[in-house]
């Protein structure tokens, strides 16, 4: 996962890449819009091609069409037919990756540590997402082109599907008896089950939380271009603060009040995202930012997740956690088109504001989960 997760920290590379097409940042929000579209669908239909394949051999085909899309993308020359069949592409590979690897979790973890499991899962995850971006920047200073770090996380990629393909039959030993092995075809009367169950609220949130990342993230080398800062301080001080946070959840088993944890980081997400207005050039400022949103996002997330497979009834596990990563792709690579028009259209504070309102809704979601349990339990 580590080796695959890489990509998508490279999507936030895109603006610059995009520029030596003579393209913005509108042409980056459609771009990511088309693997939006590619990865709704791949997620719907993910559990029938893990149905027939394996969830393990579905996930190695995820590592060769990211590979491929890497690759398209190092050689593009414009707008064209590479980087479309790449952004598809990256939708595809993303989708199958994104969904089926929690799906494979719950199979190996029981209720009682399925918060430590995604908790680590979720460290081996954000290392791939922000160190990437601090690697593209290390690569440059050597003297390599941005397309030369395309071409090596495509590398990374191969050695990835290859791995998941060579586990794919050693990983059933592991399995937890307990954990009910479903089928993990998504169908609209699935998805009307989820929304009436309690799982709906984790389903919602993760979406809120997916646009306030992909908002900052994926525009982050204009926001710190704007500051005449570095983007790579942010990725870097990002994913050290979260890896940390997320080592330190790794024992947390979920409490008696989760929702009332993730209600307050993801306060405290909110607080980073308002004080972006206020860097003004100061790289304490925006150093303070990546520290604080990494604590709110990045602590939250595999709670949120975990919650996710708790809340949901149980023969709908797999079901849920494809339409919580259903939610969460709508989220981040359908908001950058939204995003990318606020930013050419408007300002980058017009994003910011929007952004923090997302955050500040995502965090009141929590909170009333949260007495809602209370009165439950009362």
């Amino acid at each position: 996962m580590f080796l695959q997760s890489g990509t998508y920290g490279l999507t936030f590379l895109l603006p610059d890449l995009f520029v030596e097409f003579g393209a913005n940042e509108k042409d980056v929000g459609r771009m990511l819009l088309v693997t939006a579209v590619t990865t709704l669908f791949t997620v719907y239909y993910s559990g029938h091609l893990s149905d027939v394949l394996g969830r393990l051999k579905t996930l190695g085909l995820s590592g060769y069409a990211i590979t491929a899309a890497l690759f398209l993308y190092s050689i593009a020359e414009n707008i064209g037919p590479a980087i479309y069949s790449a952004s598809a592409l990256i939708g595809f590979g993303w989708g199958l990756m994104y969904t089926l690897a929690p799906v494979v979790l719950t199979r190996l973890s029981g209720s009682d540590d399925r918060v430590q499991m995604f908790s680590l899962y979720a460290v081996f995850l954000m290392a791939g997402f922000g160190l990437s971006p601090v690697f593209a920047a290390w690569l440059e200073s050597w003297g390599y082109h941005l397309r030369d770090v395309f071409r090596v996380v495509a590398v990374f990629c191969a050695v990835s599907g290859s791995l998941f393909l060579v586990i794919s039959k050693l990983i059933g030993k592991h399995v937890n008896a307990s954990t009910p092995d479903n089928r993990s075809r998504l169908s609209p009367q699935a998805v009307k089950r989820i929304f009436c169950s309690r799982a709906w609220v984790p389903v919602v949130m993760v979406f809120l939380g997916a646009s306030v990342f992909a908002g900052l993230n994926n525009f982050q080398t204009v926001i710190a271009g704007s500051e005449g800062l570095n983007y790579a301080d942010y990725f870097l001080v990002y994913t050290v603060t979260t890896v940390i946070c997320r080592v330190a959840f790794a024992n947390y088993k979920g409490g008696a009040a989760p929702y009332l944890i993730i209600g307050l980081l993801q306060s405290i997400m909110s607080l980073s995202v308002l004080l972006f207005l206020f860097i003004d050039g100061s790289q304490v400022v925006y150093i303070a930012c990546a520290m604080l949103f990494a604590i709110g996002y990045g602590a939250s997330y595999p709670i949120l997740v975990a919650m996710a497979a708790n809340d949901a009834d149980e023969d709908l596990i797999p079901q849920t956690l494809q339409l919580f990563s259903l939610t969460y792709f709508i989220g981040i690579f359908g908001f950058p088109f939204v995003a990318g028009w606020l930013i050419v259209d408007f300002s980058i504070s017009t994003l910011l504001i929007l952004v923090g309102i997302i955050a500040a809704v995502e965090a009141s979601l929590a909170l009333a989960r949260h007495r809602s349990n209370i009165r439950l339990q009362s």
